[in-house]
């Protein structure tokens, strides 16, 4: 009891007392170690050094709740669909669990507007998201546990913010609806992709185009392979679209 009065002294004698309180409404529990989620939201291109020279960012929450977060969802879906077979499980957690859907969440919840970053680049922004809201399943992780991390998700997240309808009913793989749309029409269909590296984050960057007929109609980037082919597909039905 003492314990619990002394955290909830602290955050509401923060500076960022409007953030922890928001943390406590967003996850319907008070915050113990308040620095683990001040640390969900410092994004690479904010980092800062600590005493030790270490940089101080959100990446190794992320990768922690990455993992956690493709946990909770393949859990949740076995439960939620006992008679769908393993491809439609896989196929439903790749949309719940993809960059572009996390990033909506994260602006859905309210989130977006407490993540601290420096870059300009249009494509780390499209992750910065997304990241940010693994990070903070990390931090309830190791905050709490488990058991909190999944409440998080499955209460405060899906019940709320997620229509599993839609999702069932939404086709986002672009690349296989491309590709269904050239057999169909009986288009020839070419993907080409280039990799370059990022100087100031050392990560690659893949660039990709779509060829209809050996013309170029679409183009796409990303932090890998796939995504790039994504982003080039979307953009290729994008115009696609506008022609028919």
């Amino acid at each position: 009891m003492v314990r619990k009065i002394v955290q909830r002294v602290k955050l509401f004698s923060s500076d960022r007392k409007e953030f922890y309180l928001f943390l406590k409404d967003l996850l319907g529990f008070y915050p113990r170690n308040l620095k683990l989620y001040d640390l969900a939201f410092i994004h690479k291109s904010a980092s800062t050094v600590d005493s030790q020279g270490n940089l101080v960012n959100n990446e190794r929450l992320e990768y922690l709740g990455d993992a956690i977060l493709g946990a909770i969802i393949a859990d949740f879906l076995y439960n939620r669909f006992p008679q769908e077979d393993e491809g439609f499980l896989t196929k439903t957690r790749s949309k719940l669990v993809n960059r572009a859907f996390l990033t909506k969440l994260t602006h859905d919840m309210g989130l977006y507007v407490f993540i601290d970053s420096n870059t300009t680049k249009k494509i780390d922004k499209s992750h910065i998201y997304g990241d940010a809201l693994e990070a903070l399943i990390g931090a309830i992780y190791l905050d709490r546990d488990y058991r909190a991390a999944k409440y998080f998700v499955t209460k405060r997240i899906l019940s709320q913010f997620v229509n599993l309808s839609e999702i069932e009913q939404e086709d986002s793989n672009f690349k296989s609806q491309l590709i269904e749309w050239s057999q169909k029409n009986k288009h020839e269909i070419e993907f080409e992709t280039t990799e370059e590296t990022d100087e100031a984050s050392k990560q690659p960057r893949f660039n990709a185009i779509v060829k209809i007929d050996n013309k170029v109609i679409g183009r796409g980037t990303g932090t890998s392979k796939k995504e790039a082919h994504q982003n080039a597909a979307k953009e290729t039905l994008d115009k696609l679209s506008e022609i028919e």
